[in-house]
């Protein structure tokens, strides 16, 4: 699976943003899918992610209640609707397909990453 992650960009605080994330290949709907981010000089983190059929998410507790994660097995595409976006938000924001039937937030039970898109929160 190769993952394309797009729709980063740089906005204010209180803005929105939708990153997606597009695979190819026909197994995307075999993979639960996860969103992570980066800070510069930081550990990539864990954000949201959603099992195969889209049925269940999960978010870290920073981005609960502001970010929204979905999927559309259709089109092979993930996005993360990122609401009420503050500065510490910044980050490069990567996907990732995982194997596991279960939710998780292990950057270890991820197998393919995309190369990720930065988004940029001024204050």
């Amino acid at each position: 699976v190769q993952l394309q992650a797009s729709g980063g960009g740089l906005v204010q605080t209180g803005d929105s943003l939708r990153p997606s994330c597009s695979a190819s290949g026909r197994t995307f709907s075999s993979y639960g899918v996860g969103w992570f981010r980066q800070e510069s000089g930081k550990e990539r983190e864990f954000v949201a992610a959603i099992v195969r059929n889209g049925g269940m998410t999960m978010y870290t507790d920073s981005a609960r209640g502001r970010f929204t994660i979905s999927r559309d097995n259709a089109k092979n595409t993930v996005s993360l609707q990122m609401s009420n976006l503050k500065p510490e938000d910044t980050a490069m924001y990567y996907c990732a397909t995982s194997g596991r039937y279960y939710l998780t937030k292990l950057l270890s039970d991820y197998t393919y990453w995309g190369q990720g898109t930065q988004v940029t929160v001024s204050s």
